[in-house]
């Protein structure tokens, strides 16, 4: 298995979500400047996650800046940059994962973002329906794949036309794509074009029906599909700790701010936003929905919603058990994502490396990052 960490591009905290109304207490929040990006970067190098990922949307730093700055920063973690089809051509996305690999010694991977919630995407413009997204996406990436061995090409779908493109400059060691969703029309996509699909955390049962769905849609398009899923962690010496962090992030959450969250949630056109809100169903009690998943962290914020609690050796088990799914990618999140990346870097990852569910922590490169 593949550990990634979170880059907090929209800032950080101990707290899941900023409160309704009024200011946050001092100290509270954290903006996500370079030095502290860099912080965050290094801890997750440190430690040998292979990634981050490097979220897209209106309240984060745009993604690609942020990677391209932190790469210089850093030498083996790669950047899995969230893309929203839609926003940018994909022969210019193809242009700027080329040019990223380079100045990063092939750190890039992708995270296709089809996009779910319809006031966010009205917001940058763009208005097409649940369903047009979709098959934009497929066709964002089947133009991406044509465009990446640096050979002309012509292409004429309902989405794009292009007429003699080119990526004048290719790198020849192409970014994984990552395809998020749990929808039907996520797996078609990710089955056609895509390396891993990556759905939100969910109680091992519902996921193992979403990945047998996934195997099925791969084999039907004649390929082989890796899995992956997201999750919050809080991990500590005793389980008791750990829950006790829990208890106090859900003390801290504002009710307020949790309605108007499941308000918005109501309204999402996604099939893991509503997946995730049904894992609570709003209540602020029994929140535990499998040993050691939590899913506090969907009443206020928006994506993925359950969180890893328990012991180093809980949190460790509980990662074994999705991994004997066919979970391949695990990203974790926590707060802050500074500390947490040592709490876990620290009581979780050796008991991982002692089990053989990842493997030995890889050296770093020598010297600043190179083109490759």
């Amino acid at each position: 298995m593949e550990l990634h960490w979170f880059l907090p591009l929209h800032g950080d905290g101990r707290e899941v979500a900023k409160r309704a109304s009024g200011p946050d207490a001092p100290g509270a929040r954290r903006e996500p400047d370079l030095d502290y990006s860099t912080q965050v970067a290094l801890a997750a190098e440190r430690f040998g996650f292979t990634g981050m990922l490097t979220p897209f949307g209106l309240f984060c730093e745009d993604p690609w800046v942020a990677a391209a700055a932190l790469a210089t920063r850093t030498h083996r973690v790669k950047f899995m940059v969230a893309l929203r089809p839609g926003l940018v051509s994909p022969l210019l996305a193809a242009q700027m994962a080329a040019t990223f690999q380079r100045v990063s010694g092939g750190r890039l991977q992708l995270n296709i973002v089809t996009g779910g919630d319809p006031d966010e995407q009205r917001r940058y413009g763009d208005w097409a329906p649940y369903e047009r997204r979709y098959a934009r996406t497929g066709e964002f990436l089947e133009v991406f794949r044509r465009a990446w061995p640096g050979e002309r090409f012509d292409y004429d779908g309902e989405h794009y036309r292009i007429e003699a493109g080119l990526l004048t400059r290719p790198h020849p060691v192409a970014p994984d794509v990552f395809v998020g969703g749990s929808s039907a029309a996520a797996r078609r996509i990710a089955a056609r074009s895509g390396d891993v699909l990556l759905m939100w955390g969910e109680p091992p049962g519902d996921l193992a029906g979403l990945i047998a769905e996934g195997r099925r849609a791969a084999a039907a398009a004649g390929r082989e599909l890796s899995f992956g899923t997201r999750f919050h962690v809080i991990s500590r010496d005793t389980s008791a700790e750990a829950w006790a962090v829990a208890r106090r992030l859900l003390e801290g959450m504002d009710p307020e701010r949790v309605r108007q969250a499941q308000r918005r949630f109501g309204r999402s056109e996604s099939e893991g936003q509503r997946r995730a809100a049904a894992m609570h169903g709003g209540r602020m009690r029994d929140l535990e929905v499998h040993p050691n998943v939590w899913a506090g962290y969907g009443l206020t914020r928006p994506g993925v919603g359950a969180a890893l609690v328990g012991s180093h050796e809980e949190v460790a088990e509980r990662i074994e058990e999705y991994h004997a799914l066919g979970l391949e990618h695990l990203i974790l999140s926590a707060q802050p994502h500074l500390e947490e990346a040592y709490a876990f870097g620290e009581g979780v990852l050796p008991l991982l490396r002692a089990r053989g569910v990842i493997g030995d922590r890889a050296e770093p490169a020598d010297g600043p990052p190179t083109a490759a």
